[in-house]
């Protein structure tokens, strides 16, 4: 599906190599020792086929949600308002359910998006603005284009010429977008707060995203503003990290949150798996142990929420894996 940095992965970029930046410190792929500290039996892995996503309840993880920037030239009442309807339709369940289309049911991007629109009333009551041509850009990885092809569908309604532009990365379409060579890309809130962040006051600065929205979003438009980007209204949907069990695991153990898998799971049986990074990044491994005082008994060194993660859940090679909380495989049909 996705080929972008998240936050909690790395604030800076948007690629596949990006990904990594999810979770801890280089290493062979395999099962690490027991974790120091880790005590108690734990929860041995539970192979299952369905996947499902445990509640951030203490909030380790920063707001990740969709919103659309904006170059501020075009950014016109009407095209914004326009954006805006498409996140007020876009909550997560939704983009899983447009990501399952694309990357299960190999659907293009313009018909998934065509699909959406005329289902959930994307276009109803949009207003006409000035018009002219508008190029949409984004990311290389399909839920980045499906959203893309989504303000297309708001903006052509709002009367304007609209063509969607796959450019890459961030470190590519960031760019465009200051100069005005597109006019809009759909972006992810903590991420692009990170990333202009880091831009202006290097890879060192201190954080401005946050697990609070609000707070997240004041901080990007305060970013946006300084480069000439301005930003709609987020989108309930996230993608952001995430820690997924098997069903069966979660039924079996009890556990719906994190905290239910730091009380119950904390022990030498739990498997925890992720990309090499994650044992020293605060928004995996190190950070559940400093959020939620979870302790797993090894660390299998994988992927960061690709499929080696979550065959490695649904083969009961792992109690618990780094996913993303957007993916296709969370779907609930």
């Amino acid at each position: 599906m996705r080929a972008r940095t998240t936050l909690a992965v790395g604030a800076l970029g948007v690629l596949t190599a990006g990904l990594l930046a999810g979770c801890g410190d280089a290493g062979s792929s395999g099962t690490d020792a027991p974790e120091k500290g880790a005590s108690g039996a734990g929860c041995a892995p539970v192979a299952g086929d369905k996947l499902v996503v445990l509640t951030d309840d203490k909030k380790l993880q920063n707001t990740d949600n969709v919103i659309p920037a904006v170059n501020a030239k075009a950014a016109t009442p009407q095209l914004v308002a326009a954006l805006d309807k498409v996140s007020a339709k876009l909550d997560t369940p939704k983009l899983i359910e447009l990501n399952r289309a694309v990357d299960v049911d190999r659907k293009t991007p313009q018909v998934a998006a065509k699909e959406f629109a005329d289902a959930n009333g994307v276009t109803d009551g949009v207003e006409k603005g000035p018009g002219g041509q508008v190029t949409v850009g984004a990311g290389n990885f399909s839920e980045s284009q499906t959203i893309a092809e989504l303000y297309k569908i708001a903006l052509t309604a709002a009367g304007y010429e609209v063509k969607v532009q796959t450019i890459g990365n961030r470190e590519l379409y960031e760019p465009a977008l200051e100069k005005g060579q597109v006019q809009v890309v759909p972006e992810y809130a903590a991420t692009m707060a990170e990333f202009l962040n880091t831009k202006a006051n290097g890879k060192d600065a201190q954080p401005v995203s946050s697990p609070e929205l609000d707070k997240t979003v004041s901080a990007l438009k305060a970013a946006g503003d300084k480069v000439g980007i301005t930003f709609g209204q987020p989108a309930q949907a996230q993608d952001q990290n995430a820690f997924a069990v098997t069903k069966a695991f979660a039924d079996k153990y009890q556990v719906a949150t994190l905290s239910d898998l730091a009380a119950k799971c904390s022990g030498t049986a739990t498997v925890l798996a992720g990309p090499p990074e994650c044992p020293q990044r605060p928004k995996c491994q190190a950070g559940l142990v400093e959020v939620y005082d979870f302790k797993a008994g090894s660390f299998s060194s994988l992927d960061a929420g690709g499929p080696q993660t979550k065959n490695a859940l649904k083969t009961g090679a792992a109690s618990v894996g780094l996913v993303f909380s957007s993916d296709a495989a969370l779907a609930a049909s």
